[in-house]
């Protein structure tokens, strides 16, 4: 049996505070260069000085950190992840506190990075400040990876990951961020549920290059490169991919149907037991829903031109691709070329990942994950579902059973809207009940 957990050492929400106001944003690495990520770096030296002298650290790809704290025994470790970089913030957008002063007001902590994902940062190392206090050693190896540039190419993760294959290091649990603890998961569905990610869909971003004759805006031809452009993108609608229902979709759905009152309770059982009637009716709701269940495509950027009575030679569109599980990047990028189906087209591959596979939910390691939510989020409900956007994580699967995506943290839908976008804020209450759900998980490795 564990032994009881220390008590939570104070400050949680101003040691996030101090992290925010650094802006480590990987997407402007070119003009603000690696300071402001060492500079974070120093900064967890001083918050956490027990776990930078008791644990041992090293770099990958420059910047990105592995912190390797050792155990009692000779088993396979766990990896616990996160990341330190953050997308932009524009306080002009319309920010109710600036992005990166980390305003603590209300009972929240305000910035850019306070749910992504700098707060799971701070309650993973809060939890192994406050274990060390208490004098505990983990049962097993565990390892603290922290990337460096999630948000960009995820060269830190691929590195670290590489790393500790080429070590003979296979690890028992790696848990990186993905899902919440979350209010209202389907619709008729009462409770909070913690969303376990165990996969993830994959990324695959492809160019559009058309080229025409330039000339007058005045005598256009039939076909410009701009319109060759817009029919293409055009083709490529929400039916493209067709739709069907990961074994992680209909278990999330029969976990959630306990929870359900009503006729949406026999409802969400039957789409649980019936996947190709599950797939239909979620493609038609379109949204999330439909996400869950088919390969996504959005065009995300276009170009063309350069005035505004000059036809341009050529023009171009950017698609952001999500791969559902049991599909490739090679069979999504033939689809793709044969629902366009015009020659003239060129498409160039940016970058692209596989989807994962699923992670099984009826051992050891999904277990652990459920009892540590128990003990910090008693009324959640555990439950599997499948990940959306990219992680870290995604290079860990190659070598590891056992991958999965949680983030302890609290998240309405308010909340989850500002990921990326404007106000993002995570509750004081939630940072603590992050940092036990942590101390839960290490104290009960076997």
């Amino acid at each position: 049996m564990p032994s009881p957990a220390p008590t939570a050492l104070p400050g949680i929400a101003e040691r996030l505070s101090r992290m925010i106001r650094i802006p480590t944003v990987s997407a402007e690495f070119a003009t603000r260069g690696a300071a402001p990520f060492e500079e974070f770096i120093a900064l967890l030296a001083e918050l956490y000085p027990l776990a930078h002298a008791a644990l041992e650290l090293e770099r990958h790809a420059d910047l990105s950190l592995l912190y390797r704290w050792r155990g009692r025994a000779d088993a396979d470790p766990v990896v616990l992840m996160g990341h330190y970089d953050v997308v932009p913030a524009d306080t002009a957008d319309g920010w109710t506190y600036p992005a990166f002063e980390g305003r603590i007001a209300d009972g929240l902590v305000h910035g850019r990075g306070a749910l992504d994902d700098k707060g799971s940062v701070a309650t993973v190392m809060g939890a192994v400040e406050n274990l060390l206090a208490a004098g505990f050693t983990p049962a097993r190896d565990v390892y603290l990876a922290f990337g460096a540039d999630e948000e960009m190419r995820s060269l830190g993760a691929d590195a670290t990951s590489r790393a500790l294959h080429e070590r003979g290091v296979t690890p028992w649990l790696v848990l990186d961020e993905g899902g919440a603890v979350i209010d209202a998961p389907l619709p008729g569905v009462e409770g909070t549920a913690a969303m376990v990610g165990v996969g993830e869909k994959g990324v695959l971003t492809l160019v559009l290059t058309a080229r025409g004759s330039g000339g007058h805006a005045s005598a256009p031809p039939d076909m410009t490169a701009i319109r060759r452009i817009a029919q293409a993108v055009d083709r490529l609608d929400a039916s493209t991919f067709r739709a069907r229902t990961p074994a992680a979709v209909s278990r999330m759905i029969g976990s959630l149907a306990v929870r359900a009152r009503g006729v949406a309770r026999l409802a969400y059982r039957i789409l649980s037991a019936l996947p190709w009637l599950n797939a239909r009716v979620f493609a038609a709701m379109g949204g999330e829903p439909a996400a869950l269940v088919r390969t996504t495509v959005a065009a995300t950027m276009v170009a063309g031109g350069t005035a505004g009575n000059v036809l341009p030679a050529h023009a171009s569109a950017t698609l952001n691709l999500r791969i559902a599980l049991g599909e490739t990047v090679e069979s999504t990028i033939e689809r793709v070329v044969r629902r366009i189906d015009d020659p003239e087209i060129d498409v160039t591959i940016v970058q692209g990942s596989d989807p994962s596979p699923e992670s099984p939910v009826d051992g050891g390691p999904f277990a652990l994950i459920s009892q540590a939510v128990a003990a910090s989020y008693p009324d959640a409900s555990t439950v599997p579902y499948i990940m959306m956007q990219a992680s870290d994580s995604r290079f860990y699967h190659r070598y590891s059973p056992a991958v999965y995506r949680f983030s302890p943290l609290f998240m309405n839908a308010a909340q989850r809207a500002t990921i990326h976008g404007v106000d993002e804020a995570v509750s004081i209450d939630s940072l603590e009940r992050g940092e036990l759900f942590y101390r839960h998980l290490l104290q009960s490795l076997g």
